[in-house]
């Protein structure tokens, strides 16, 4: 291992791919670990959550290694881990979590207690997540090993379906974890608020779930186009304000039975300006009476970059009413992946979620990641996914 390179956040609408540290065994403390393990990264993707910190929405500070979307080859394994070996291929929860704490324990990895000193919850190459070392890059360190990664069976068959599989570090379970938030079943009729890649992952989990109609609402008429294209029914809220006909236009009434907030703080209204609470407020008039809404869309405590004055502090002008007298359920906070990524890479492997397709995976070069995030602020309908060493190429 030598010569690793990162996608490092300068300040606002700067990102540049530098020389950075090879990893070593030891915790963002300087605390010595002994149950990681060291990757090479076979493939890392470019997020929305991403988006937010790079376009000067968060409190990210300047040389944050960026990346929490991350799939690998183990090449050096700490003295306590038992369960992966030299050249194992594995999938990266982007939950950093210990595994042995309460919430680790009920499932919650989302917010462990013992991953961040600040507050519950790690992540790679996030703000305010425990300060760990981003993945997109070459190489990257891995903490709990054993609890953490996802090594997949049979390498040469995960790497036919490498593109696919890449999506189950986050986004897939992400969507996933939105749709069954919504209790999405057999015969459900669908709303996704977003065509981006979380809200396209939404979608296909829902499918997959069994519901009847799923309809993806967006203003980018890029996005929307590819929602039809892979069947679901566009709803254009570039048209006017009243979603609710929109909804009545293809199910008959103006409700559904489960929403799916996939857009999260940077939500804007049909005039175009920011209204960070307008599809949450959106989400309750259309969700029938004891109906269910998933908010796997990203929400944060500081928005420094805010248009109104509450929203810097993560305060929203919720039409809570609303959802309190139609017994609404909401379900919100980061994504406990392992509860989720083995089954979704089963269906992967066995060809009912062609994910990738869905959420129009584009590879390109580690070297070319300053251009994807470009490409991707402007609303390409496209989810970038970053190879570092060339191996989805020559997968391809």
């Amino acid at each position: 291992m030598s010569g690793n390179r990162g996608v490092v956040y300068l300040g606002p609408n700067q990102v540049e791919v530098q020389n950075i540290d090879d990893p070593k065994m030891q915790a963002p403390d300087g605390r010595k670990i002994t149950h990681g393990v060291i990757l090479r990264v076979v493939s890392t993707n470019i997020c929305g959550s991403d988006q937010h910190m790079v376009r000067g929405r968060t409190t990210a500070p300047a040389g944050l290694v960026l990346g929490h979307e991350i799939t690998g080859e183990v090449i050096e394994a700490g003295e306590d881990v038992e369960m992966l070996r030299k050249g194992d291929l594995v999938s990266v929860p982007f939950n950093v979590a210990c595994g042995r704490c309460r919430t680790c324990h009920e499932g919650h990895t989302g917010v462990c207690l013992h991953v961040n000193p600040s507050r519950a919850g790690g992540a790679y190459g996030y703000v305010d997540m425990g300060g760990w070392i981003g993945g997109q890059s070459k190489y990257v360190m891995v903490p709990y090993a054993d609890f953490n990664l996802l090594k997949f069976p049979d390498k040469d068959r995960a790497m036919a379906r490498i593109r696919d599989l890449t999506m189950l570090s986050d986004i897939l379970p992400t969507g996933f974890h939105g749709a069954v938030s919504a209790k999405v079943g057999v015969g459900s009729t669908v709303y996704v608020a977003g065509a981006g890649p979380v809200g396209m992952a939404a979608a296909a989990s829902a499918r997959i779930l069994g519901a009847a109609v799923v309809m993806v609402g967006d203003f980018n008429a890029e996005r929307l186009a590819h929602a039809k294209a892979m069947g679901f029914e566009p709803i254009d809220l570039g048209k006017h304000d009243r979603l609710g006909e929109m909804v009545a236009e293809v199910v008959g009434v103006p409700e559904v039975d489960s929403a799916v907030d996939a857009v999260g703080f940077e939500a804007r209204g049909h005039g175009g300006g920011e209204q960070p609470a307008v599809v949450l407020n959106q989400m309750m008039e259309i969700t029938r009476a004891a109906g269910s809404i998933g908010i796997p869309g990203l929400y944060v405590t500081e928005d420094p970059g805010a248009a109104e004055q509450a929203a810097k502090q993560g305060n929203l002008s919720l039409r809570f009413g609303l959802g309190w007298a139609k017994s609404h359920s909401f379900h919100t906070g980061q994504t406990p992946v392992l509860r989720y990524n083995r089954q979704l890479m089963q269906a992967i492997l066995h060809g009912r979620l062609n994910i990738a397709e869905i959420v129009n995976a584009t590879v390109i070069s580690l070297e070319q990641a300053a251009e994807g995030y470009g490409e991707f602020d402007k609303g390409a309908a496209k989810k970038f996914v970053l190879d570092p060493h060339g191996d989805l190429a020559k997968a391809a």
